[in-house]
């Protein structure tokens, strides 16, 4: 039978969260520079293979625009399995959603929180981050918090740029795991201090950008999100080869959705060098709209 995460549970009893047919956009960009002039169109895709038999039989395969780099993880807390996924261990450059990894460390080190914290979480501050990420001695605040969830993809930014926290390398599997870690493990002070920003990100970042694109567009609420965008229309010498995709724009989707935050969805994307803001936004809120149809 044919459900869909969100959607559908006024009408059809199941508890999920209803999707909704518009397009969006993302945030959340760290201390990168690179420019990424001009657009690119959105209208090839390739197929991306689904997580399960079931899934697969059950509803189309969501299909991931060609050119761009896809790493996507749904887990269904109620049933205590992963319903859809596609390379899950593909690693991206964090850009804002390494802010999650701030917050908890900076909560579970200190005995007040700074009042930076939540600009930083529900509006992607940047100077929050940068000052938190300063506090809590910059790269050692991915170590702990990776040792601490068991994440097996994240790793600091590069040694010689331990200032740009949005270089943090993740992967989808390690955003549900820390997602899971806040909702299962952490204090619940601390969890309830997390989820309600994230339960009220704002509609712009403090940059300007706006944020509500994939999860805010592709389902109806109750959501909690953090966003991350980086590496639009700022400055770069050109493309950098690795991991981390330097000089093509991420823009990530990743978050809680449904009554009771039952699914945990992560849904990262690398754009083709050169995607504007806006297609880039209506890329993955289209993407996100079918890895959330169930």
């Amino acid at each position: 039978m044919r459900t869909e995460i969100a959607g559908a549970w006024a009408r059809a009893g199941r508890g999920g969260v209803a999707l909704v047919v518009v397009a969006g956009a993302l945030c959340g960009c760290g201390r990168e520079t690179e420019r990424v002039p001009g657009a690119v169109s959105s209208s090839a895709v390739e197929p991306a293979p689904s997580v399960t038999p079931e899934t697969r039989k059950a509803v189309p395969t969501p299909k991931v625009p060609r050119g761009t780099r896809v790493g996507y993880v749904v887990f269904d807390r109620e049933s205590g399995r992963t319903v859809r996924q596609y390379r899950p261990h593909q690693v991206f450059r964090s850009a804002s959603v390494v802010k999650i990894l701030i917050a908890l460390d900076h909560l579970e080190r200190s005995r007040d929180v700074d009042p930076r914290l939540g600009l930083m979480l529900r509006s992607s501050d940047d100077a929050a981050a940068t000052a938190l990420w300063r506090r809590g001695g910059r790269g050692a605040i991915v170590e702990r918090m990776a040792r601490r969830m068991g994440l097996t993809d994240t790793r600091p930014p590069p040694a010689d740029k331990p200032g740009f926290w949005g270089y943090t390398a993740l992967s989808a599997a390690d955003v549900v795991k820390a997602y899971r870690y806040l909702l299962e493990k952490a204090r619940p002070r601390h969890r309830d201090v997390v989820l309600r920003e994230l339960r009220r990100a704002t509609r712009r970042g403090t940059d300007g950008y706006d944020q509500y694109f994939g999860i805010p567009r592709a389902v109806s609420k109750p959501w909690a999100v953090k966003q991350g965008w980086s590496g639009f229309g700022q400055g770069t010498s050109g493309v950098v080869p690795g991991d981390l995709g330097l000089g093509r724009p991420v823009l990530h989707t990743t978050g809680l959705v449904g009554p009771g935050e039952r699914y945990v969805v992560a849904v990262l994307t690398l754009q083709p060098a050169g995607t504007s803001y806006a297609t880039a936004a209506a890329r993955i809120t289209a993407l996100t709209r079918q890895v959330c149809t169930l």
